[in-house]
């Protein structure tokens, strides 16, 4: 990789962590904003504040992008409206649940909006709807025991679970609800509300699924033993309620009309002070008519007729808000009053009103029993469509991962082989080039071997020369030069390179005997750099000398002993200049077919000395004779 792509690459990775790092800082603060907020109860004074405060984190979650935050930042949103009777809650909740449904995992989250979703239903009394998410919520908790819930969260969900089961006739599911709230309500503190609520909302199933007397008895010793323990911190009302049904049960009716009584006293006293609604009339109004119910089965028509009338007081008030299953309780008993006392014909007339509003009631339920189920079905339908896109997206997602694995994988074996043809052919370029430069270096150590022959053919031929003319002295001195010629030569031939002192040496001694083979027909002169390691500069061996050799059979003229030979030597950094000079011979001599043998190995050894090696010749200065430049690479040792 090139210095300006790793470049850009540490650049990218930087500018990536940063960002990577300014996006966890800016969740983890969030989340700390998050849970400082949890930790503020809300109340009249500071819920618009709160509001606004979450908002703001909304938006902020909004721009980080993170699911989980935004469900609890709406979540909480939805918590709050909820309790200033917005509809807004319902808003928030369902725009929570659209982030967190198709998201893997966050129980937590999951469990707390779906509870949610069940109060806005249940709000709207939308059962079956409610039902559904009460009981997806308790699932939850049912589920897996290790879903980070408070035991309040916990046991709000199993309970509301259980209270809509009871409400659509789930019985056996509502029981099943409570026997699991039942450990969580015991581990929270004295005086909690759901320790009475789990009594209660059992004791109120017991009293519709016909459960022996002597097991609602279990349940409401406890339920004593809790209101004598804490008896300010329980509603005395569900007391009374749970004594009421038990005695019903046993058809203990001096008991039961006792209970009912005390329970009605504190329901008068409740609906003189409390906000008019649904609720608090309905219960104050069946509170009368059980009252009245009670006293009929007691034979006490005088009091009944007095609950009755107080409860016909209501209905006539709060007519649009008493409702139907209520009101066809209040018929159904004012019919057996009318019945007590004699009066069949009114009484018939009563159970046929009675009988009227049940068909009515029943077909109304049953419709929006219907309604509610067709929408169920959509939330079904939309769930199921939901899971089955994340299904898709995630299988596109392991698809997507394998496609990008297999294709890592090809452009991995694409790389590699890549890789091993580059490898393979520089390995081969490499062998190429060291079999190129071994064949060089036996070339040239041939080469060397061949020029060698040479020059001793004629050196004997100049020995020969002497002896015929009867010159022993200058035989033997020759021989004795010509000796220390070939010693030198012989060991500066079994190297590939050698010092360029012993090179000189060399040199010098073949000029010399040259010399005194033409009888000193030519001087010359011999120029070495100046302030240099001789010693230390390295070439190869025996290279200049066939040059030297050509200039001087070739450029001296031995008639008038007037000939000459420079060589001139100069060092350029890596090359060595080598420069050789004669004088030359006259026209009619230089005509001269002989093709030196010792020239062309010589030229063959420079081409194989690389680019930087080079021979040029030329006439020299005056015109006369043949100046013959030589560059040769050299090393230092």
């Amino acid at each position: 990789m090139s210095y300006p792509l790793r470049y850009l690459l540490v650049v990218f990775l930087f500018v990536q962590s940063c960002q990577n790092k300014n996006i966890v800082e800016e969740s983890s603060g969030l989340s700390e904003e998050i849970k400082a907020l949890n930790d503020i109860p809300p109340n009249r004074d500071n819920i618009d504040s709160l509001i606004v405060v979450w908002h703001a984190l909304d938006n902020r979650a909004i721009e980080g992008k993170d699911t989980v935050q935004s469900t609890d930042i709406k979540y909480n949103l939805a918590r709050l409206y909820a309790m200033k009777k917005s509809d807004s809650a319902q808003y928030y909740v369902e725009q929570a649940l659209e982030l967190i449904e198709p998201t893997k995992g966050n129980l937590r989250q999951k469990a707390l909006i779906y509870n949610g979703m069940g109060n806005i239903w249940s709000e709207k009394a939308k059962e079956h709807q409610a039902g559904y998410y009460y009981n997806k919520a308790a699932s939850i908790v049912l589920s897996d025991t290790t879903v980070p819930l408070s035991l309040d969260a916990k046991g709000i969900m199993l309970l509301s679970a259980a209270q809509s089961n009871r409400n659509l006739f789930q019985y056996d599911l509502a029981r099943k609800m409570h026997e699991a709230a039942m450990p969580i309500t015991d581990s929270l503190p004295a005086g909690h509300l759901y320790k009475q609520r789990v009594l209660v909302q059992s004791i109120q199933l017991m009293a519709l699924d016909n459960t022996p007397a002597d097991t609602m008895k279990i349940y409401l010793d406890k339920l004593d033993k809790l209101h004598h323990e804490n008896p300010m911190s329980y509603d005395i009302s569900f007391y009374y309620e749970c004594k009421a049904k038990y005695f019903d049960r046993t058809k203990q009716f001096d008991s039961l009309y006792y209970y009912q009584a005390k329970k009605n006293q504190v329901d008068e006293q409740r609906f003189e002070f409390s906000a008019t609604n649904s609720v608090s009339v309905n219960t104050m109004f069946i509170s009368y008519v059980n009252m009245a119910a009670t006293a009929v089965s007691l034979k006490q028509p005088a009091q009944a007729w007095e609950a009755f009338k107080k409860a016909g007081q209501i209905m006539k008030e709060y007519e649009d808000l008493i409702d139907t299953n209520n009101l066809i309780l209040y018929q159904r008993d004012l019919a057996s009053l009318y019945q007590l006392q004699g009066n069949n014909e009114l009484a018939f007339t009563l159970m046929n009103g009675v009988y009227k509003l049940q068909r009515d009631f029943y077909q109304s339920k049953n419709n929006q029993a219907i309604a509610e189920m067709n929408a169920l079905y959509q939330i079904q339908a939309k769930e199921r469509s939901i899971k089955e896109l994340n299904d898709d997206i995630a299988i596109n997602k392991l698809q997507l991962q394998k496609n990008k694995l297999l294709l890592t994988i090809t452009i991995l074996t694409v790389v590699l082989l890549i890789g091993g043809i580059f490898f393979l052919y520089y390995f081969f370029q490499q062998r190429k080039v060291r079999q190129e430069k071994e064949r060089i270096l036996l070339q040239q150590q041939l080469l060397r071997t061949q020029m060698e022959p040479h020059f001793i053919f004629n050196t004997l031929a100049a020995v020969q020369s002497f002896v015929r003319l009867d010159r022993k002295e200058i035989a033997i001195k020759y021989l004795n030069r010509f000796s220390r010629l070939l010693r030198s030569s012989l060991e500066l031939s079994r190297e590939k390179e050698v010092p360029l002192d012993e090179e000189i040496e060399a040199l010098e001694n073949y000029m010399s005997l040259q010399q005194m083979r033409f009888e000193d027909a030519f001087a010359y002169e011999l120029n070495i750099p100046d302030e240099q390691d001789l010693g230390a500069i390295m070439i190869p061996p025996m290279l200049i000398q066939p040059y030297v050799e050509n200039a001087v059979l070739h450029g001296v003229d031995f008639n008038d002993h007037t000939g000459r030979i420079i060589v001139d030597m100069k060092l350029h950094k890596d090359i060595l200049e080598v420069t050789i000079t004669d004088t030359g011979k006259q026209q009619e001599q230089r005509v001269n077919t002989h093709r030196s043998l010792s020239g062309a190995i010589s030229q063959e050894r420079i081409m194989l000395l690389g680019n930087k090696a080079k021979i040029t010749s030329g006439p020299a200065e005056g015109g006369r004779g043949t100046r013959i430049v030589l560059l040769i690479p050299v090393v230092y040792a």
